[in-house]
Order: structure tokens, then C-alpha cells, then sequence
């Protein structure tokens, strides 16, 4: 059994809540020719008024189930007068739905039997004292004011409490009775917002269905049986008491034993009350029934009479009663635990300027230690499934695919039978009066500010895509460390907004003089350029051999370039052919300096920029944005608490509230029960 760990409840208290629990648990079966009360009442009544006290603290809103026998049957299938005998009272009778509202019976043996009976209401936050001799028209009054004088149903419980020498410790919830045909008066509906209530009570684990039978009924007919064995298709939470069985005692035994319906608990057959038959002489004709008639008398005596039927029912609140409490317990705290957790969470409630200010202080703080971890540090531990929010990552993969596509988008020249043609044309139009077969510098620079061109428009895309992400990650950021500040995220969204905007501004200027210094001149200390420039000029001497011997082949094998056709060169004089081959091997070698420079470059800004936007560029729009006048005094509006935040706020405290109080109901029952453990 599941330890209860209840807050408050010391370990003693926790074993004695499971040995009672395995004591009831084992009881045996109850003596058929008992009386109504069990010989364990005063083991069980405790944990069955905890049960009572926490179903009228209503902690079946938290989603807190409880046991509960739920009593159902089709219209006039003698529910009514089934309950009457159990309870030893009267019930409201009569032709139609008597029960309109869910009417929860608890039952409570007083043990001396010179105290007179103690019978009160409760309904809508009112208790209502009775008697025996009023109760029934008690109970249709409270019914009126409930669902109205008319013949409608309503969901809201009526409880109806008995405290009387004899009766069974018991606590039933009466349904009202299923019809298909709505009568002068009730909504055409009728059916269905009854299936609702009937459904809503049965179909948790916890409920127990007391199945209300006629005799004169083909049981699997009965609507009420087809409703529980949605619920309980093995039966093994159904109990069915037959009524009516002096009416219909033809074939009575072969349905009880036959059980083609899957009642898992069992049936008993009950006699109704007659007329104006007291409750004592109800059960002594009872008794004479099943003993006498030849077809009753068939019936074990185990299954048969109020008695028994009691006894069967104490018998199995005591199991269920054992079975649930410890997880209710641990249902209790853990949803307890969960809701001052997030009660915790939420702001307490600001009532100055200068509470505002601490608290959008401490937004910015744990804003900015937020984005340092994501943006800087690679820490993922608050966004551990949002890869979106793993931002190291993804602005590496941003950066990669920006080289990637640096390196696509130029590609390797003279590959397509053209080599060298774009650097004569340059050369032929760069000549001058200097040395012969001497580079010009200013066809070098030409060739470098054409590719340089084609590449342009790559790192302000990348910047655009950097931005735009980045944006996203800190809106998110800021907008999570102030949900509970509605009022402010408008101003938290703009100042986000406008932050971002201003640094990408900036890496755009930025970029684009990158951009323009390659072109402006050509220069690199890095010594993989000649290094590059030599091993490709080792061909030199090879393409001179082709250019020259019209014998040889025409492709020319170069690293970077594979195979190319150089024959169409021959046509051109050779120390213009010459020129250009330098020239392009100058090219080629140190265009891969700048691409390097243009990716190494990029991600320096971009981690720089990173670390100016978290470290000091963010806080101070975000205090500009908030406290500036125009834009309506942000700080003055935190003290304006939301709506939604007051009623959550609220809603967590009276849950917090009714969960405590639960708490405490099993904590007081705990300390009775002791006794009766040891």
C-alpha cells in the first residue's frame, strides 16, 4: 500500500492509516441475519466522515476523485423505497422523476438507541434542520429551490444527513431515475442531461455502482445496466439489488445465478415496503418471503433482504474507502505542493513606484542572465526541447551555411572553356607605356572588384537572418521573465524590437565596409597566399609547353580547377598568355584570404555585437522604453495588476485554501483512528 506522506503527519500516524486500512480491507463477508449496523462501524466511520468532510470541502474541483457508492436505476425501479429502508425514513415518492438533483445520503449510526434521531440539509451553503416526519417534504422543497418548482434536473448535490440508532454507516449518492420520455413539463432534453449526471458520477475508478433493479424487468433491457457496463465492462465495480421480488418471483433465481449482465459484486433481492408497513414489519415479511416461498426460497440467504444488503454495502466502502485514501492523500499534497510552487512564482502584489522598479529591475536581471546562457555561454538548461533556443548552435549553422554559400555563389572561373579570357580582356584593356610582361595593378584589382561584387549581397543577408533570429530569441526571453506583468508587454516588445533594430543597423554599416575595403585594395600578411600563388605557378612551365608545342595536349590539370581546355589561348600572344596565367593564379590564391577574412571577420562583429546588445545595449532601451513618458509610464502600470494574473492569483489561493483544509480533515482523523489501531 502507498505510504500517505500527508504534510504534518508524523510516520506513526502514517502506519496506523494502512493498518486500519488492511483491517478493513480483510474483513470477511457480513452475517446475512445481522442487523443494519456492522459490527466494524466504529473502525470505518472515521476514514468515511474524512471521505464525507472532504467531499463538502468540494475537493472533487481540484480533480481529487472520491470513493463513492452512486446509486442508479431506470424510473420506478424502486431506488426510492430501497434507500427508505436503509435509511429507516421516507423519501419523497410518487409518479415521475422524484429525484431531481444528485441527493447524497450520509448515513451515521448513533450507538445508544435512547438518543433520537439527527437529520439535517445541506444545499447551497445552507443546513437545514429536520425530522423524520418532515424530511421528505423537506427534501422536496430544498429540490425546488434547487432546480426550480418545475419538473428539470439540475447537477448541484442536495446532501441529506441521517444520524439514527440502527442504520449502516453509509454514505450513497442517489441519481435520479433514467427515463427516455420526457412528460408534460420536463425538457425534451430530459434524457440526455440525466446520462450526463449518471455518467459524470460512475465513470470514475473510485465509484462504486449500486445498480437498482426491478424484478419485473429482463435485466439486460435496463438502460441503467447499459450505462454501467460502459464504464465497468468486467463489473467488477457494480452491485445490483433486486427490488420488486415478491412481484416477479418466476425465474428470479436462474437471473441472480446466471448473471448474464456481469454484476461483479453480486446481487441481493430485496422485498419494497407496503403501504403502511413500519420499517421492522417490512423486514420480518421480508424474512418470511425468502424463507417460505418455493420459488424465493431457492435464493441463498447470502443474497437476500435489506439486511444483508447493508451489510454488503458497508463491506464494500470499507474496501474502497482502503483501497483509495492513501492516493488521495498523496493526491492532496501533491497537488498542494504543485500550487503553492506556482502560487510562489507569481509576483507578489506591487503597491509603489519603487516595488515596480525593483521588480523590473529584476525582469532585466534574470533577462540578462537568461541570453547570456543561450546566446553566449551555450547553456541550454531552461530551453532543454526548444532547439530553436539553443542559439550558439543555430548561429553557427547560420555562419557556416553564409560560407557555404560565399564559396558557391563565386564558384572556380575558366572551367567552361574560357579560361584565362576574362583576365586577357582585362589585361588588353589596362595597357600602358611600362615594362612588358609586367602585371598591371590595376587589372588585378578590377578582376578582385568584380568577384568581389558577386559575393556582395551575402553578408547583409546573413546580418538580416542573424538579426532576425536574434530578435526572436530575446522577445522570448524578456517576454517569459514578464509574463506575469501583462501590462508591460507591449513596452518589453518595443523596446526588443528597437534594440535589435539599432544593432542591426549597425553590423549592416558595418558589412558593407568589410565589403568595400576588399575592393578598395589588395593586401594580406598571410602567408598561405604565396605559399598558394607558388604551388599553383608550378604549372606555369606546363602550360607554356602546350602553348608552345601544337603536339601536345590540350588540358591543362590544375589544383582547384581539375582538367581544362586551354587550346583556344594559343591564338593570343604569349606574353599577354603569360600575364594573365600569373595573374589568375594571383587571383585564385588570394581570393581565398578573402573569403576567410570575410567569414572570420563577420563572426568576430557578430559575437562582439552579441555581447554589447546582452551586456549593455539591451538594459538601457528597455529602462528608456519603459520609463519614458510617451509611451504612457510603464513603471506606473505594473502597479496595475491584470485581470487574468488577479484571478489566477486567486484562484491558486482558494485552492491552496480548500487543499489545507483537506489536509487538516485528515490529519484530525488521523489522530481518532489511533485508538482504534493499536
Amino acid at each position: 500500500m502507498a505510504r500517505l506522506g500527508l504534510g504534518g503527519m508524523d510516520e506513526n500516524k502514517e502506519k496506523n492509516v494502512d493498518s486500519l486500512a488492511r483491517k478493513l480491507s480483510g474483513v470477511s463477508s457480513c452475517d446475512a441475519h445481522g442487523p443494519l449496523v456492522s459490527s466494524y462501524n466504529d473502525r470505518i466511520r472515521p476514514l468515511l466522515d474524512a471521505v464525507d468532510e472532504l467531499r463538502r470541502l468540494k475537493v472533487m474541483q481540484e480533480g481529487i476523485q472520491l470513493p463513492t457508492i452512486v446509486v442508479v436505476g431506470d424510473q420506478s425501479s424502486g431506488k426510492s423505497s430501497v434507500l427508505e429502508s436503509l435509511a429507516g425514513i421516507s423519501l419523497p415518492r410518487g409518479q415521475g422523476i422524484c429525484t431531481r438533483v444528485p441527493l447524497i445520503m450520509r448515513l451515521q449510526n448513533l450507538p445508544d438507541h435512547l438518543l433520537p434521531p439527527e437529520l439535517h440539509l445541506e444545499f447551497l451553503g445552507k443546513t437545514i434542520p429536520t425530522d423524520e416526519a418532515h424530511v421528505s417534504e423537506a427534501i422536496h422543497l430544498a429540490t425546488d429551490e434547487i432546480a426550480g418548482d418545475g419538473k428539470g434536473i439540475s447537477q448541484t448535490p442536495l446532501t441529506l444527513v441521517v444520524k439514527k440508532n440502527g442504520v449502516p454507516d453509509l454514505t450513497m449518492v442517489d441519481l435520479p431515475g433514467i427515463t427516455r420520455v420526457p412528460v408534460h413539463g420536463q425538457p425534451q432534453d430530459i434524457y440526455e442531461q440525466i446520462s450526463n449526471i449518471i455518467m459524470e458520477y460512475i465513470k470514475p475508478e473510485e465509484s462504486i455502482i449500486l445498480n437498482v433493479l426491478s424484478a419485473t424487468v429482463d435485466f439486460p433491457t435496463c438502460e441503467s445496466i447499459r450505462m454501467s457496463q460502459q464504464v465497468d465492462k468486467t463489473g467488477q465495480r457494480t452491485l445490483a439489488v433486486v427490488t420488486k421480488a415478491d412481484k416477479a418471483p418466476e425465474g428470479l433465481f436462474e437471473k441472480v445465478t446466471s448473471d448474464d449482465v456481469n454484476i461483479g459484486l453480486g446481487y441481493v433481492c430485496v422485498r419494497n415496503r407496503i403501504g403502511e408497513e413500519s420499517y421492522n414489519e417490512a423486514r420480518m415479511e421480508e424474512a418470511r418471503l425468502f424463507k417460505a416461498h418455493p420459488l424465493l426460497a431457492r435464493i441463498d440467504k447470502s443474497m437476500v433482504g435489506i439486511p444483508v444488503l447493508a451489510q454488503r454495502l458497508v463491506h464494500v466502502q470499507a474496501m474502497i474507502i482502503s483501497k483509495c485514501l492513501p492516493d488521495i492523500v498523496k493526491k492532496i499534497n501533491d497537488k498542494l505542493n504543485a500550487n503553492l510552487s506556482e502560487l510562489n512564482k507569481m509576483p507578489r502584489h506591487i503597491s509603489s513606484v519603487a516595488e515596480a522598479m525593483t521588480a523590473y529591475v529584476q525582469v532585466i536581471g534574470l533577462s540578462k542572465e537568461s541570453l547570456k546562457k543561450i546566446l553566449m555561454r551555450g547553456e541550454f538548461d531552461e530551453y532543454p526541447d526548444d532547439k530553436e533556443m539553443h542559439c550558439t548552435a543555430r548561429l553557427a549553422e547560420l555562419l557556416n551555411n553564409y560560407s557555404e554559400q560565399l564559396q558557391k555563389s563565386t564558384g572556380v572561373d575558366g572551367t567552361d572553356g574560357n579560361f584565362l579570357m576574362e583576365e586577357i580582356k582585362v589585361l588588353e584593356e589596362a595597357k600602358a607605356m611600362w615594362l612588358p610582361n609586367f602585371v598591371p595593378r590595376s587589372a588585378f584589382l578590377a578582376v578582385l572588384q568584380r568577384k568581389v561584387n558577386k559575393i556582395s549581397d551575402k553578408p547583409v543577408q546573413l546580418i538580416a537572418e542573424v538579426w532576425n533570429y536574434i530578435e526572436k530569441v530575446v522577445t522570448e526571453v524578456l517576454m517569459h521573465h514578464c509574463e506575469n506583468y501583462p501590462q508591460l508587454h507591449s513596452s518589453i516588445r518595443r523596446a526588443a524590437q528597437s534594440v535589435v533594430s539599432k544593432m542591426k543597423d549597425k553590423s549592416t554599416e558595418r558589412v558593407l565596409e568589410m565589403v568595400e575595403m576588399e575592393k578598395l585594395t589588395d593586401y594580406t600578411c598571410d602567408p598561405e597566399y604565396m605559399t598558394l600563388w607558388s604551388k599553383l605557378m608550378e604549372k606555369n612551365n606546363e602550360f607554356t609547353e602546350i602553348m608552345d608545342d601544337y603536339s601536345e595536349p590540350t588540358t591543362l590539370d590544375i589544383e582547384g580547377f581539375g582538367k581544362i581546355e586551354v587550346g583556344h589561348l594559343r591564338a593570343f600572344p604569349k606574353d599577354i598568355r603569360d600575364q594573365a596565367f600569373d595573374m589568375k593564379m594571383r587571383i585564385t590564391a588570394y581570393w581565398k584570404i578573402v573569403l576567410k577574412r570575410l567569414v572570420d571577420s563577420m563572426a568576430l562583429h557578430l559575437l562582439l555585437s552579441v555581447r554589447n546588445l546582452v551586456g549593455k545595449d539591451m538594459e538601457t532601451v528597455m529602462v528608456s522604453e519603459v520609463m519614458s513618458p510617451e509611451h504612457g509610464g510603464g513603471i506606473e502600470r505594473m502597479l496595475e495588476e491584470s485581470p487574468s494574473v488577479a484571478m489566477k492569483r486567486e484562484r491558486l489561493q482558494k485552492s491552496v485554501k480548500l487543499l489545507k483544509d483537506s489536509q487538516k480533515v485528515i490529519g484530525m482523523i488521523m489522530d481518532k483512528i489511533a485508538i482504534n489501531v493499536d
